[in-house]
């Protein structure tokens, strides 16, 4: 019998399948294992829409650019992000501003 991955929440070993479904008795917490392997390096905006080179995003909560006075207000649309690996998962021009990173959970994507 195959061994089954500890829960992703709280680390219980007391995981069990249902279906296609893992579960976690201590927490109740349930998921996919092969979702979470498809789905790993997905970026996804403050809704939980996959987001793409080149979208157009718009920003969701004032931000302070660090190191200056300046500050991103909500609802500046940005287009043409590009994805990146790292804590500041999306790299962009905003104008007024120049060129930053964003956090992909302050974005969400803009129907163009």
């Amino acid at each position: 019998m195959s061994e089954l991955p500890p829960c992703p929440k709280c680390e219980s070993p007391y995981t069990y399948e249902d279906g296609e479904l893992l579960i976690c008795p201590e927490c109740a917490h349930e998921w996919s294992l092969t979702a979470g392997q498809i789905d790993a390096n997905v970026v996804r905006d403050s809704n939980g829409t996959p987001l793409a080179d080149g979208d157009t995003v718009s920003v969701i909560k004032d931000l302070k650019v660090k190191g200056s006075s300046a500050v991103v207000k909500v609802g500046t649309k940005v287009k043409g992000i590009r994805l990146v690996d790292g804590d500041h998962d999306i790299d962009c021009k905003i104008p007024g501003i120049g060129q930053m990173g964003l956090k992909s959970e302050f974005v969400k994507k803009v129907a163009e």
